[in-house]
């Protein structure tokens, strides 16, 4: 047989491969039609190389229990969950500030769709700054006194990096419980070597989703973008921050990092540490089974309600996703959103349109610069769609603004890892705490409404007057964003 014959035959098996793949897509996989249209597209146009990258970015999880611990029911998350859902049904529902029992909707949604316990005893402080977040948090790791968990997407080899890694190294040493799960693409340049005095002190480090071979992960599209930190049960950090001098506002390309995340302390707590556990059991050859002192008993020290909402691809629902919908078709004032990156799908571009549509005062933050093109380009296709409402749009320009936080009315807001785009909603490992605190929540606002001093407005004008490079980019971004 010659080359030539050789080659035709695995070109006819890889077209044949990828009809297969075009029938697996449209009958078999439930995808919204955006992603379909644009997945058959790739097959049938690169033919060989879309097979490949079928393989690497095409996977549908939804139908894998990826998350399972059997010990879930020692916490009683289920007895809880359907104790609070019945209560909601009958009315009868107690809410320590009666005014969040006008959201009893959404709570009950988020109640159903993830299991998102109502804790109405936490205290929540906010940080927007970098090193105000990471002195809080290194000096919370120091105090520790039985475990440290600890979940990043990013973690860099650099002095933030090692900072961390000494002070978790000196706490194993003193015999406190370390656990460091950090994800295998997010932080693909961290050097094997580089937790070898943690493990040595006796800590433990996983993985998520680890490549099978060098350079080889078929999962690559799927990562762990959970930022998460629970200190001996008690304190629990979630938001936007990285783990990396960047974060600290010292890489010159983007400047001042401006990001928010939460400290919260109270029975909140318990739902970020039961994440960390399932996210840690999947990823980890040593398991953690339930114990007392991982679910301490805590004292109210607050009045702030939190529901800490889960979602991924493992799931058949986009619970963060609908939450935000729930949030915005809530609104009767206005809707404050600031995101890195604003690639939405129809039901929440739609949904935004409508509110601003309706009187709704809507205004968009997002960076004045990339940190990923291809993405940034797509974000500024969907904010013209949004102009043309006569919703507003800040462009941050102190540095990057890398928050993703919503508010509505000044009563309702959403702070954690989820961007407003389709890899948060649909191909990430995210977490979300939703506030109802009138207190709070205004503080978020008089947060936003400083950050608008550091921006300028992008107009309608300005943004039809772009040049035709910027529209072919932004044309060629959004044509593949579902996928992205």
């Amino acid at each position: 047989m010659t080359i030539t014959s050789i080659m035709a035959a695995l070109l006819s098996l890889f077209l044949l491969l990828n009809i297969v793949l075009a029938g697996f897509v449209v009958f078999l996989e439930r995808r919204d039609a955006g992603a379909t249209w644009a997945w058959l597209l790739v097959l049938f146009f690169v033919p060989v190389a879309g097979f490949v990258l079928y393989l690497i970015f095409g996977q549908n999880l939804s139908r894998k229990k990826i998350f399972e611990w059997k010990d879930t029911n020692k916490i009683g998350i289920m007895e809880i969950t359907k104790y609070q859902i019945e209560l909601l049904q009958k009315g009868e529902f107690i809410f320590n500030d009666n005014r969040n029992s006008q959201y009893q909707d959404l709570i009950y949604m988020l109640l159903v769709n993830d299991r998102s316990v109502l804790t109405q005893d936490n205290h929540v402080e906010i940080f927007t700054d970098g090193e105000n977040k990471f002195r809080s948090l290194l000096s919370d790791i120091k105090a520790a006194n039985d475990h440290i968990h600890l979940v990043y997407y990013i973690i860099r080899n650099d002095r933030l990096g090692k900072e961390l890694l000494a002070t978790l190294t000196k706490k194993a040493n003193e015999g406190v419980e370390v656990k460091v799960l950090y994800d295998a693409m997010g932080s693909r340049l961290l050097p094997r070597k580089f937790f070898g005095p943690l493990i040595e002190a006796g800590g433990k480090v996983s993985a998520f989703f680890p490549a099978i071979l060098p350079h080889l992960n078929l999962q690559v599209n799927y990562r762990n973008h959970r930022k998460l930190a629970i200190i001996d049960g008690e304190i629990g950090y979630i938001g936007g921050f990285n783990i990396g001098d960047e974060y600290l506002g010292l890489n010159k390309r983007f400047g001042y990092w401006r990001d928010t995340h939460l400290k919260i302390s109270g029975k909140a707590v318990y739902a970020m540490q039961t994440r960390f556990i399932l996210d840690w059991n999947q990823a980890s050859s040593t398991k953690i089974s339930y114990e007392d002192r991982l679910f301490p008993e805590l004292e109210a020290i607050g009045d702030t309600d939190v529901q800490i909402v889960s979602s991924g691809p493992d799931s058949e629902w986009e619970q963060i996703k609908y939450g935000i919908l729930k949030l915005i078709t809530s609104a009767k004032k206005y809707i404050y959103i600031q995101t890195p990156y604003f690639i939405p799908d129809a039901s929440v571009l739609d949904a935004i349109k409508i509110a601003a549509l309706s009187g709704v005062d809507v205004r968009l933050m997002i960076p004045n610069k990339p940190d990923h093109a291809f993405v940034y380009w797509a974000t500024l296709s969907n904010v013209g769609e949004l102009l043309k409402t006569g919703a507003k749009v800040y462009i941050y320009e102190k540095g990057f603004i890398h928050a993703k936080t919503m508010v509505a009315d000044g009563k309702l807001a959403t702070v954690g890892t989820a961007n407003i785009d389709v890899r948060s909603f649909r191909l990430n490992f995210e977490v979300n705490a939703f506030l109802y605190d009138e207190v709070l929540v205004r503080e978020l606002v008089n947060i936003y409404k400083d950050d608008m001093k550091d921006s300028r407005e992008l107009t309608l004008e300005e943004y039809h007057n772009r040049s035709l490079l910027i529209r072919f980019k932004e044309s060629l971004s959004r044509l593949l964003s579902p996928i992205l």
